[in-house]
């Protein structure tokens, strides 16, 4: 219990360090920060049980170690697997108590998270812009403020930056306005009163352009609240560790059976464009049959100008078909990347349910290898394990959303690796390895460093 308090406790605090720019200066009250406190120490609950394990099961083989009582066992005939089996099937109990947890709660978990974050983003945004300060969370503004009244609410030569892509930003200056967020929550609103906003219009290769200069008594822009998100990757209200199993396997299923829907815009989107290649044989069936001419060039039967009204209007028919299959193929590769996510998150619920089985087959012979108990050597090597757990549980899960590797390979990388190093340190440990015994080590270089003494001094 004292392990797997410290493994929440751990997590917990590397979450509040991550988003620790996001949660400072938001004003909260003592209860939300006891409700986070308490969401994401249930959530990491999947995680830390595995490390918990790891931990316990090194120091409590590693304190029976020390004190001879594994030399006793043993020589009773009692051997370590036997010894092992009654914590193994324990272990077995509480990989399926963390999959329950992880099927039924952490998805509840999950959602309320998210809501809360959400809620403490659009708290107080005013409070992220500082006065005098560029301010680019945004997506596609830049916004400085010069002055900031007490209230948060009131603010002061205002300056927002477009950001367009075209010749230049647009710019907008404006001497006061209020800063307020809108009664459903989803924009920051910014009524600015007596100012400017400057935009220039024009080819980019061109420098015949048009810079227009618009004054204002009262300018309201709409900014949307999904830019603050804490989630610097892809925070959206819908995520997949919302779902459970069942609603998972629902969810690729639905993702996976979606050809109908591509066949039929190609159908309709796609497929007029190409209405000339239903006349492509029987041209060359008359070509062949000497009905008629062969052509190699179109601008022989018709005159300049209609030529080029052909190739104009060809032209924008193959640049539409192009637009109508790029839009196929991002969609396409949009409902691979969602379906890919999805079965991450089925497939991480059984993961991280059987890594509590692979770190205790590392944790139980590594303890009575190591024979130490307490909190030293055993608290090092479990945090060496874990983190080796948790790099090739990064690298798979990494490799499976780019596509590289399949799902299943991915999210089963770090466990298809760990048994077989549990299985060797099962092995060793059965055997009474001297695998860390600094004393052998020393008897095994001893040979080799007297011979290169001798070999210096000759």
């Amino acid at each position: 219990m004292a392990a797997l308090t410290i493994s929440i406790f751990v997590l917990t605090i590397q979450f509040f360090w991550l988003y620790i720019d996001d949660l400072v200066g938001k004003g909260l009250d003592l209860f939300t920060i006891l409700e986070l406190i308490g969401l994401v120490s249930v959530s990491t609950f999947t995680t830390a049980l595995p490390l918990a394990l790891l931990f316990s099961s090194i120091m409590t083989f590693g304190n029976l170690g020390e004190s001879f009582e594994l030399v006793a066992i043993k020589a009773a005939g009692i051997p370590l697997i036997r010894f092992m089996r009654p914590l193994f099937l324990f272990t077995i109990f509480l990989a399926g108590i963390a999959f329950l947890f992880a099927n039924n709660i952490i998805p509840v978990t999950q959602m309320k998270l998210t809501t809360l974050k959400y809620d403490i983003i659009v708290a107080k945004p005013a409070l992220d812009i500082k006065e005098g300060v560029f301010y680019d969370k945004i997506d596609g503004y830049v916004i400085k403020l010069g002055k900031k009244e007490s209230n948060d609410s009131v603010i002061r030569n205002i300056v927002i930056f477009e950001k367009k892509f075209n010749l230049q930003d647009n710019m907008i200056m404006a001497e006061s306005g209020v800063m307020r967020v809108s009664k459903d929550k989803r924009f920051l609103e910014f009524i600015m009163y007596n100012g400017w906003r400057y935009q220039e219009r024009g080819l980019k290769n061109s420098t015949n352009t048009e810079f227009t200069r618009l004054y204002f008594k009262e300018y309201k822009k709409l900014f949307d609240l999904r830019s603050f998100g804490m989630n610097k990757n892809n925070d959206n209200v819908y995520d997949p560790k919302m779902l459970s199993i069942r609603q998972l396997s629902k969810a690729i299923d639905s993702l996976n059976n979606k050809d109908s829907v591509y066949i039929t815009r190609t159908r309709s989107e796609v497929v007029p464009y190409l209405k000339f290649f239903a006349y492509k044989d029987s041209a060359k069936l008359f070509i062949a049959q000497g009905k008629v001419p062969a052509i190699e060039n179109f601008r022989e039967i018709v005159s300049d100008s209609v030529a080029t009204s052909i190739v104009e209007t060809v032209g924008y028919e193959f640049s539409s078909l192009l637009n109508n299959i790029g839009t196929i193929k991002d969609i396409y590769k949009e409902n691979e990347i969602a379906s890919a996510y999805h079965a991450i998150e089925w497939h991480r619920k059984f993961t991280l349910s059987f890594a509590c089985i692979v770190l205790f087959l590392i944790g139980a012979p590594l303890g009575s290898i190591i024979r130490k108990g307490g909190l030293g050597t055993p608290l090092v090597l479990a945090i060496v394990f874990f983190v080796i757990f948790f790099l090739l549980n990064n690298f798979g899960e990494k490799f499976a959303k780019s596509g590289e590797w399949t799902v299943y390979k991915g999210m089963w990388l770090s466990s298809a690796i760990l048994i077989p190093v549990g299985a060797f340190l099962t092995y060793k440990a059965m055997r009474d390895s001297q695998l860390f015994n600094q004393e052998f080590y020393y008897r095994l270089l001893q040979p080799i460093k007297v011979t290169l003494r001798k070999y210096f001094k000759k």
